[in-house]
């Protein structure tokens, strides 16, 4: 999976486990990770307003990850689990660290694009390792069904950059992010209260 994704370091195996064993902490950080995701595309609307394509395709992506974060409540309630409390997202704030600075209107768009997509393919991926590992059918079935939105999401993030800059132009940032990407992973400890 991390190949087909093109991530350079897959995740540690034994994150599955570590995470399995705090199940109330992981559900809690997805859930959130949901919401930001929705956040975040309706961020870039309002900031690219004039990028008809890119206002019309994450539009419904907004609608979606909402209707995840609640798929998540929904399955924090049937375990008697509690929504916790939001955690600083390590993983993304090193990732936000990579972003161009002081360049164009359309290149921050660009990195602010291929961002969304690599944190969608890190999500997918680990979607794949919960549904392929985790003891409870029911959540295997559920980060199945979520793994395959996630790609969808990631490959819509990576057409949308192309579709608003030169594809070899995205080609090369995007090799230097999946780069530094494999770094903020090595850097991380593994942890099972972390969805990243």
């Amino acid at each position: 999976m991390a190949t087909i994704l093109r991530l350079e370091l897959p995740t540690d195996p034994r994150w599955v486990n570590l995470a399995e064993m705090r199940l109330e902490d992981i559900l809690t950080d997805h859930a959130y990770c949901e919401q930001k995701a929705a956040s975040t595309c309706i961020s870039l609307i309002q900031r690219y307003p004039d990028k008809t394509l890119l206002v019309e395709k994450l539009a419904p992506i907004v609608t979606e990850e909402w209707a995840h974060f609640r798929m998540v409540l929904r399955e924090l309630k049937k375990r008697g689990l509690t929504l916790g409390r939001q955690r600083k997202d390590e993983y993304v704030a090193a990732l936000r660290e990579f972003l161009c600075k002081g360049t164009s209107r359309d290149e921050a768009l660009i990195d602010q694009l291929l961002m969304a997509g690599l944190i969608e393919a890190r999500s997918c991926e680990r979607f794949k390792l919960l549904s392929e590992g985790i003891a409870d059918t029911e959540l295997s079935v559920f980060y199945r069904r979520l793994m395959e939105s996630e790609a969808g999401h990631y490959a819509l993030f990576l057409k949308l950059a192309r579709t608003y800059m030169p594809k070899d132009k995205v080609r090369q940032r995007w090799l230097e992010w999946l780069g530094y990407e494999a770094q903020v992973i090595q850097t991380l400890d593994v942890r099972g209260d972390r969805m990243h």
